[in-house]
C-alpha cells in the first residue's frame, strides 16, 4: 500500500511537472515585449504605447495567435476609449485593438492588441518592427498616466514586463496587475483612410506664371511687407521649377547685395487644420554665389493671419532653418515653433519652440501631425518636438514656403549673393495622423500612378 501511494504520488508529481513545463515548452514560442512611448507626460490627451515584439524562442509564431495587453486605470467619468494605429511595419490594417475590464487589481482596464493573418509570422530572433499605437477617451478628455500599471516614461525601446504577451491561453511574457477578469469589451480600430481628403503637389510647373498655380489655390507672393529686411521685395521671378537631383521641384532663390533684398514665397489658401502635413525640402548652408554669412531663414510652415495684436485666433506651426544662425544663435539651427499669438510693437511672442543645433544641408523629410491637442514634428522619420496645450491651433491655416533675410542680419559685405531652398513635394491628409513612413507610401503611390496633383480638401 505504501509503495502504491509512493508510486501514485510520483505519478502525480510527473503529471504536475508536465503541466508546469507545458507553458515553458510553449515558451520555445517565447515572445518578449519591448515598449516605449511618444507621450511621456503625467497627463495626456492620448496614450501612445509603442511596442516591438521579439521572438526570443526557437519556433516560428503566427502573429494572428498573439495578443499584447497594456493595463491602465480608467478615468472618471468612464466614457469609453478609442484605439488607433498610427503606423506599423506589418501594416495598420493588420493590427486590431480591443478594450477589456479587470476588477480587484491595480488596473481596471486594458488595451488588447491583436493581429490579423496579414501580419504574417514571427520567426526565431525576428521582431515585428514598430507598432506605433495610441488610444484616447471618446470625449478627448485628459488621461492621467502616472497611475497606469503599464505606463513608463521611456523614450527608447526596452523589454518591459508590465506589458503581457499571450498566445491563446498561454502567457508568454510579462506580469499582469492581478485582480479578476478579464472581460473583453469593444473593439475600435481606425486605420487611416487612404481615400480621405488630401492635398498632394509634385510642383510640376513651367514657371511662376503657370496658370495652374493659381488655379490650384497657390499664390506666388509679390510686392512688399514682412518678414525680412525692411524694404525687401517679394520677387515671383525667382520662384522657379527646375529638375533637381532627378525630380521636378520648386526652387526659392532669395538674393541681396548687402543692403537691399529680393525674397521669395509660395503659399496656399487657408483651409488646412487638423491632420498630417509633409514636405521634402532641400536646405542649403551656403549661397549659390557671392559672399556667405547672411542670417537667412528657410521654411515650411502653416499660418493663420494676425488680425490684431495678441489675436487669440492666430496660429502658426513652423519649421525654420537658419544655416548661419540669427536671433542670437551663432551657427546652424533648425527650429520647430508653435505659436499662440504675438504683438508686433513692442514685440511680444507667445510661442513654444524646440531646436536642433546642427547642419541640415541637403534633402530632408519634414512631417507635422496636428491632432488631439498636440502638434508633433518629425525630421527624417524621427520625432523632434511635441507641442500643445494653449499653443495648439484653433483656426484653419495656409501652407507656406518662404526664404527670407532677418532684419539686421545681412553680413554687410559688398557683392551680390543668393541662397536657394528646394521643395520636392508637399502633402496634407485631413483629419488623419500618419507616420512619416505612411506619408512616403502615399507619395510613392501618387508618383507610381503618374499623379502630380490632387486636392480634395474642402474650403474652410
Amino acid at each position: 500500500m505504501h509503495a502504491r501511494m509512493i508510486a501514485a504520488i510520483g505519478a502525480a508529481a510527473v503529471s504536475v511537472a508536465a503541466l508546469v513545463a507545458a507553458p515553458m515548452a510553449l515558451a520555445a514560442d517565447s515572445v518578449t515585449a519591448q515598449y516605449r512611448t511618444s507621450a511621456s507626460g503625467a497627463t495626456t490627451d492620448q496614450v501612445e504605447p509603442w511596442f516591438k515584439l521579439v521572438n526570443t524562442g526557437g519556433t516560428t509564431v503566427p502573429l494572428s495567435e498573439v495578443k499584447v495587453r497594456y493595463y491602465f486605470k480608467s478615468e472618471t467619468p468612464d466614457v469609453g476609449y478609442r484605439f488607433a494605429c498610427s503606423w506599423a511595419v506589418r501594416g495598420c490594417g493588420n493590427v486590431t485593438g480591443t478594450f477589456g475590464t479587470l476588477t480587484g487589481g491595480t488596473a481596471d482596464r486594458y488595451l488588447e492588441v491583436g493581429f490579423t493573418a496579414g501580419a504574417g509570422s514571427l520567426g526565431p530572433g525576428a521582431d515585428t518592427g514598430d507598432l506605433q499605437l495610441r488610444f484616447y477617451r471618446s470625449n478627448w478628455g485628459p488621461i492621467t498616466q502616472t497611475d497606469d500599471y503599464s505606463f513608463r516614461a521611456a523614450g527608447t525601446y526596452s523589454a518591459w514586463s508590465r506589458v503581457t504577451v499571450h498566445r491563446g491561453a498561454t502567457l508568454l511574457w510579462g506580469t499582469g496587475p492581478g485582480g479578476t477578469g478579464p472581460t473583453t469589451t469593444t473593439t475600435s480600430s481606425t486605420p487611416p483612410n487612404p481615400n480621405g481628403p488630401a492635398l498632394f503637389d509634385d510642383f510640376n510647373y513651367t514657371g511662376s506664371g503657370d496658370s495652374r498655380i493659381s488655379q490650384r489655390g497657390w499664390t506666388v507672393r509679390s510686392g512688399g511687407g514682412g518678414p525680412g529686411v525692411p524694404g525687401a521685395v517679394w520677387d515671383p521671378a525667382q520662384v522657379t521649377f527646375p529638375t533637381v537631383d532627378g525630380q521636378k521641384s520648386m526652387r526659392l532663390e532669395s538674393s541681396n547685395n548687402g543692403s537691399s533684398a529680393r525674397q521669395t514665397e509660395l503659399f496656399h489658401q487657408r483651409k488646412f487644420f487638423e491632420g498630417t502635413y509633409a514636405a521634402r525640402v532641400k536646405f542649403s548652408d551656403a549661397p549659390v554665389y557671392g559672399p556667405d554669412g547672411d542670417h537667412v531663414v528657410q521654411t515650411f510652415f502653416t499660418i493663420t493671419p494676425l488680425n490684431s495684436d495678441l489675436d487669440p485666433n492666430y496660429g502658426e506651426i513652423d519649421f525654420e532653418y537658419l544655416p548661419n544662425g540669427g536671433w542670437g544663435e551663432p551657427a546652424n539651427i533648425l527650429y520647430e515653433t508653435t505659436w499662440e499669438t504675438y504683438r508686433n510693437e513692442p514685440w511680444l511672442a507667445d510661442n513654444i519652440h524646440t531646436e536642433q543645433r546642427q547642419s541640415y544641408a541637403g534633402w530632408h523629410d519634414l512631417v507635422i501631425q496636428v491632432s488631439g491637442g498636440r502638434v508633433k514634428y518629425f525630421v527624417d522619420g524621427a520625432q523632434v518636438a511635441d507641442h500643445g496645450d494653449k499653443y495648439y491651433p484653433e483656426t484653419p491655416m495656409s501652407i507656406n514656403f518662404n526664404l527670407w533675410f532677418i532684419s539686421g542680419g545681412l553680413a554687410g559685405a559688398p557683392g551680390d549673393r543668393a541662397y536657394q531652398q528646394h521643395v520636392d513635394y508637399v502633402y496634407f491628409a485631413k483629419d488623419q495622423v500618419l507616420s512619416p513612413a505612411q506619408v512616403q507610401s502615399r507619395v510613392t503611390g501618387y508618383r507610381s500612378s503618374g499623379v502630380d496633383h490632387v486636392d480634395t480638401v474642402p474650403a474652410s
